[in-house]
């Protein structure tokens, strides 16, 4: 971990400490939340948000518990897994809850390993790194937002009508090689869109500062990722195309299958907070685009039929 992640961590347990003693009697929510999702969620410093701890905070308050976070990170690694990384914290009971969850059938179930290792983690021990925990049965909640890829527009393109990729035909493109809007991009149209494609090196965060430059017109990006950027460049000339790629994910929590009832729980909460419209109002507040879940819950395996829709 680096220095200032490792100075984070440090910083995090005098506000966490792991799991919070409950006060004044009131029984506490365990969550775990990933450290470096912003504006899902994010620690630094002495402060954590994001959309993500808002919705958390609020079914706590909601089933009358008093809110305990988590903090981990996970690494940008091929050979670290999230889907790992949540199922060893919850079966170490580090939390009872994973928030910012995607549900997606590959990422819930009993693992294909029987032990894994704890990630990173706020209060870790020397004893806790490295430490290898039995694996439970990671069983989703009701979902509360959908990720998307969207169509990101540079100042040159800015006047473009984007209502379906197609409308891309002679802008020039960028993307990150090696993603889901990467194989989007080039399969569409049975490969028209080629030729137009600048490819940039994904874990650099070089795709909207380039777009920004001018170096190609339009992206397809995480929405996620395009809050973020204008959260830390206010000042951006790009706009949103206001177009969604139809295949994405539901955003929920995860927990274990020995924790049916309080999962049950929550889906009635997060049932009353989408009736009630609390979700959009909860997500401007943390700067978040929010698009409410979509059916189905989980979302089957992408394939290549779906990245050629629109």
């Amino acid at each position: 971990m680096t220095s200032r992640r490792s100075a984070m961590f440090a910083a995090a347990l005098l506000v966490v400490g792991g799991l919070a003693e409950p006060a004044c009697g009131e029984e506490v929510l365990g969550v775990c939340l990933d450290a470096n999702v912003p504006p899902w969620s994010v620690y630094e410093g002495a402060k954590g948000g994001g959309f993500d701890w808002a919705v958390a905070d609020a079914v706590a308050k909601r089933i009358g518990r008093q809110l305990a976070i988590q903090w981990f990170e996970t690494k940008s690694d091929p050979e670290d897994s999230t889907t790992l990384a949540a199922d060893a914290l919850l079966s170490d009971r580090r939390c009872r809850l994973v928030g910012g969850y995607p549900l997606v059938e590959s990422a819930l179930g009993k693992p294909g390993v029987r032990f894994a290792r704890l990630p990173d983690f706020a209060g870790a021990r020397p004893i806790d790194r490295g430490r290898s925990i039995e694996l439970g049965t990671l069983v989703p909640s009701r979902a509360y937002h959908f990720a998307a890829l969207t169509v990101v527009l540079g100042a040159s393109a800015a006047s473009a009508r984007i209502t379906d990729l197609a409308n891309l035909e002679g802008i020039k493109l960028g993307v990150e090689g090696g993603t889901l809007a990467d194989a989007t991009l080039m399969l569409f149209g049975d490969g028209r869109f080629v030729n137009q494609i600048t490819h940039v090196v994904p874990g650099r965060s070089e795709l909207l500062p380039r777009l920004e430059k001018g170096e190609y017109d339009a992206t397809l990006v995480e929405l996620r990722r395009f809050d973020a950027y204008r959260a830390a460049h206010p000042e951006t000339k790009l706009t949103p195309s206001g177009y969604f790629f139809p295949t994405g994910f539901n955003i929920g929590f995860a927990g274990l299958s020995v924790d049916r009832d309080l999962i049950e729980q929550v889906d009635r909460v997060i049932t009353a907070m989408l009736e009630e419209g609390e979700l959009p109002s909860l997500a401007g507040t943390a700067g978040v685009t929010y698009l409410p879940p979509r059916q189905p819950n989980v979302s089957p395996e992408v394939t290549l039929t779906d990245l050629h829709r629109d």
